[in-house]
């Protein structure tokens, strides 16, 4: 549930900047089109999470999609990359692609701000999963998810690996991905991986990556506060 906070003249709050800077700030005054408030200090930014994380998400309908951006961008995921894949169901008209970039990318600074990250997940525009593919670079783990993997585990993976800088990670839409595609992500150096035995929404699936490879890798686990 949402919290609605009412503050006041003389009222306390942290204020966040452009590029991840933190301040304490009073509130001097409240008129009806602004508000005055005067800086304090500057405070110390939260570390960034040790892995960087690019998340490549076919593309969702509207409501999944910005609840999985609004939550792998509390989880610390740095980029998502959208894409449109043979089975995927939601389509954006070339017209419309800047307004709903815009809107992922407010999701994105919303939730940033929610939990007091720094610097908010960067969303770009989606593309095809070819032009996606070629796109990437970098010596990085890979890694897809597909329900018919059997061999290789999400988390044995990430537990074995020895290269736990930089993480990419895929998901595919509702229908999953096509035997062609998997071999393409071969091709660009991606593992299929499996995460058991459930059959997950694409959004939840998302989340469990990103999740498992930040509790790995990254900065889950530890002593923090709750926000």
């Amino acid at each position: 549930m949402a919290r609605v906070i009412r503050m006041g003249r003389g009222d306390r709050f942290v204020l966040m900047g452009g590029k991840g800077e933190h301040f304490l700030a009073e509130i001097r005054s409240i008129g009806p089109r602004e508000v005055l408030v005067h800086i304090e200090k500057t405070l110390a930014v939260p570390p960034p999470s040790p892995v960087e994380i690019t998340l490549c998400q076919s593309l969702l309908r509207s409501a999944p999609m910005d609840y999985l951006i609004q939550k792998t961008s509390e989880l610390g995921v740095d980029r998502i990359l959208p894409f449109v894949s043979s089975r995927t169901v939601a389509k954006i008209s070339a017209e419309k692609v800047e307004k709903k970039v815009g809107h992922w990318q407010g999701v994105a600074v919303s939730a940033a701000k929610q939990c007091g990250r720094p610097v908010p997940t960067l969303i770009s525009p989606p593309v095809s999963l070819p032009v996606l593919l070629a796109g990437l670079s970098g010596d990085c783990s890979r890694v897809i998810l597909w329900e018919e993997e059997k061999g290789t585990g999400l988390k044995e993976l990430l537990q074995n690996s020895s290269k736990r800088e930089k993480a990419i990670g895929m998901i595919g839409p509702e229908g999953g991905f096509s035997p062609e595609e998997i071999r393409m992500s071969k091709e660009a150096s991606f593992i299929p991986v499996s995460i058991g035995k459930r059959v997950l929404r694409a959004e939840t699936a998302a989340l469990t990556l990103v999740t498992l490879v930040q509790y790995e890798w990254g900065d889950l686990g530890g002593v923090g506060e709750l926000v």
